[in-house]
């Protein structure tokens, strides 16, 4: 049975959004997805569904949430084999000066295409360094991310879709959570 990992966007946020994970673990499982198992308290479930479309699934779960916590939040879906991919394609895999709790990965509602992607690329936030690809970016805040000065608002503007980061650390234990449970 498949694996999936789904992410909140801004839940347990500066107070806003607020959703205790057990509850939310609870909602997963009146969903009918099996072994829901939260990471951290930012709206992170890895859970097993034999359900295949990840919109139809991604629907649901916003719109379970709205109903009970009345939440408007995004999900974003991913496989445990898009995780792996996320990794092996990471930009900053080979640079040694690159602290994972400060590399985040944004992961995007849909694809926003070659144009959306260029046009991020163009912009010029120096010092973050940003690599674009399919539905991911890969941002490296070099100064932390609650020092920088990207206007993280004007990025999902030029992408027309909407996201939510997840730092390198956060990533990597998804995935190793989503393993444990896809072997299990």
């Amino acid at each position: 049975m498949p694996v999936l990992i789904s992410m909140l966007r801004a839940v347990n946020v500066g107070g806003h959004g607020k959703i205790k994970m057990d509850a939310l673990r609870a909602l997963y499982t009146s969903l009918k997805f099996e072994n829901p198992q939260t990471y951290l308290q930012s709206g992170n479930v890895i859970f097993k569904t034999s359900e295949r479309n990840l919109d139809a699934i991604a629907k649901r779960i916003q719109s379970a949430i709205e109903k009970k916590f009345q939440c408007n939040t995004d999900v974003m879906l991913r496989t445990t084999e898009d995780f792996r991919a996320i990794i092996k394609k990471n930009p900053f895999a080979k640079r040694a000066d690159v602290e994972p709790g400060k590399l985040v990965v944004f992961f995007l509602a849909a694809d926003p295409g070659n144009e959306a992607h260029k046009a991020v690329l163009d912009q010029k936030f120096a010092p973050e360094e940003i690599h674009a690809t399919g539905r991911e970016l890969y941002i490296y805040f070099p100064n932390g991310q609650g020092k920088s000065r990207l206007p993280l608002p004007r990025i999902y503007k030029l992408l027309q879709t909407p996201g939510t980061g997840r730092n390198w650390n956060s990533v990597t234990n998804m995935l190793e959570i989503a393993e444990t449970l896809q072997s299990a």
